[in-house]
């Protein structure tokens, strides 16, 4: 008897110590028992909720409150109770199962309504002046976090607008500050479902706040079903339809993370979220690239799905990524290049419906050389070029008449590295199609820029260059080109590589190889100093180096024999 009046006097001092104490006592408590789990999970819930509103009312004008002050004695009462039949499940000293069940029913009604009347002084007003709890520091432990948390989640619940706006916030900048912390509020399960209602409200700064939140959790593989589970994509559909464009490029960002399973593809169309994103793309130079990047991002996902990008093209998305490639914002300009490209890819159909539309116009605009574009977006153009006009001479005819061959030379000279690159590999299609397209090559003067790039650092460069001139000098007129200027040929028997088996000499190979056809081009080789590299690549047996030798040799022992005979 003692002993059982001493536990109950210390159960009184923990008591006044105040009720918030208690409640984390018996939340700790409780993951101790094993009888009646389902009841205990339940009163365990209802104390995390108790505890959250009674530590806002801790950091807020609640202790003058005389409603509030009268709430304590009998949320006090019940912790006792709820103490004892814990003790008395620890311990299994309850008289019988059913009078315990009933016991437990009855104090998690008790709680229920406790929480039920601090809601309705919340409600009213009293909490305004609350003050989230002090920011987290680097590195604070799970329980710290997961206090604060739950302190958030309180206020999301039963705040005014100002301190659920105030809240979100708070949320965001833990989310975005370590992986550890997003698993700690997941763990709160009805979060997930508040941050999915607030995307329902009509005050601005909450729907922004709250699509922040669900693009950052979307981030995590682990976490997107659980999104999807709660209807997720309809939500984000509706800010896309009707948000701010803070609050749609926050959505967009939230399903390009959700939609890279054809699945949430799926959930996306049959929401009506395409003709959502397109319509946004159709205002596209008003929206800006925050916006327009990550709606193209979704669409790019989508298009992955045939029916679906069978859809856009029907609902006119050609026509209106056209006109977002003359785009006066970068990155908006450069979205919907890539797109173009994407939804073109396999698709011949599509690749002439771009073209008819004036897409390859729009994209020759971009390589103008007296324009202020980027390299990236004149990059972005090169490839969507070489994506889109090489499977058709109409696509070629065009591209040539708008002078594309004069911009690949401007690049070839004056180009960054990496334009310079994509400058070479297009030059290298284009050797691939007509005679008369690599006349014209010779004609606008890309052999002495071929040349002067067989010696430049980048090795994709210098073997795109050989390769490209060896292409050309088997049409006769680009062959007389290469020979005007002197040097060509000993530049190109200098470069030849005896010491380094390098696949770059089979084609400077090859240019020779085809320049032995003409007497002039063979006594320059004779006479080059560099006769050298080519006697040695013969010695390591390349074969091409073999021909060309003997080819020199016996129209040199021709010559002689012609000038016996006509002496």
């Amino acid at each position: 008897m003692g002993e059982e009046r001493g536990n109950r006097e210390g159960q009184k001092q923990e008591i006044q110590e105040g009720c918030t104490q208690i409640v984390c006592s018996l939340i700790s408590l409780s993951h101790s028992i094993k009888v009646f789990p389902v009841k205990w999970q339940l009163i365990r819930k209802k104390l995390d909720e108790l505890n959250s509103s009674l530590t806002a009312a801790e950091k807020c004008y609640l202790s003058e409150n005389s409603k509030f002050l009268e709430l304590i004695p009998a949320i006090e009462v019940t912790l006792k109770d709820c103490y004892d039949l814990a003790h008395q499940c620890v311990d299994l000293s309850y008289c019988g199962k059913l009078l315990m069940q009933s016991n437990l029913d009855l104090v998690s009604t008790k709680f229920e309504l406790h929480i039920k009347n601090l809601t309705g002084i919340y409600s009213s007003g009293f909490l305004t002046n609350a003050i989230v709890v002090s920011r987290l520091g680097a590195g604070a432990c799970r329980d710290d976090v997961k206090f604060y948390a739950s302190d958030l989640l309180t206020r999301l619940k039963i705040g005014d607008f100002e301190m659920k706006s105030q809240a979100l916030v708070a949320l965001n900048e833990i989310l975005s500050e370590d992986e550890k912390y997003v698993r700690i509020v997941i763990e709160m399960e009805e979060i997930i479902s508040l941050l999915v209602n607030f995307l329902e409200f009509a005050e601005i700064g909450t729907v922004e706040e709250s699509a922040k939140a669900i693009s950052v959790i979307a981030g995590f593989d682990s976490y997107k079903s659980l999104l999807i589970e709660v209807g997720i994509i309809s939500s984000l559909i509706r800010v896309l339809e009707s948000g701010t464009d803070l609050g749609k490029e926050r959505a967009a960002r939230a399903l390009q993370k959700l939609t890279g399973n054809s699945e949430n593809a799926w959930s996306v169309s049959a929401h009506g979220g395409i003709t959502a994103l397109l319509t946004i793309c159709t205002s596209g130079d008003d929206k800006g690239g925050d916006l327009i990047v990550p709606v193209c991002g979704v669409l790019r996902n989508l298009a992955g799905v045939d029916e679906i990008k069978r859809f856009m093209v029907e609902e006119d998305a050609v026509s209106s990524f056209i006109k977002l490639a003359r785009s006066k914002d970068e990155a908006s300009q450069i979205t919907a290049i890539e797109f173009l490209q994407i939804v073109a890819s396999r698709d011949e159909s599509i690749k002439q419906m771009i073209i008819r539309g004036g897409g390859i116009q729009a994209l020759v605009l971009v390589l103008d050389p007296n324009s202020f574009f980027s390299s990236k977006t004149r990059e972005t153009a090169l490839r969507a070029i070489e994506s889109l006009c090489f499977s058709s001479s109409s696509s070629l005819n065009i591209l040539m008449n708008l002078g594309f061959l004069d911009q690949l030379l401007y690049f070839l000279r004056n180009g960054e590295l990496s334009l310079q690159e994509l400058a070479v590999k297009l030059a290298l299609c284009l050797c691939g199609t007509t005679d008369e397209i690599k006349k014209a090559m010779g004609d606008v003067g890309f052999m002495p820029e071929l040349v002067r790039l067989l010696d430049t650092k980048s090795f994709d460069i210098r073997e795109m260059a050989a390769e490209v001139l060896c292409n050309m000098v088997w049409v006769p007129r680009n062959r007389k080109r290469l020979l005007l200027e002197d040097t060509n040929i000993g530049r190109i028997l200098e470069l030849l590589d005896p010491e380094e088996v390098k696949s770059g000499n089979k084609f400077l190979l090859s240019i020779l190889m085809s320049l032995t056809s003409c007497n002039s081009a063979r006594r320059k080789i004779m006479n080059s100093g560099y006769l050298k590299n080519l006697e040695k690549l013969a010695e390591a047996e390349y074969v091409d180096a073999k021909r060309i030798l003997r080819k020199l040799c016996t129209n040199r022992f021709r010559s002689i024999l012609n000038g016996i005979w006509s002496s």
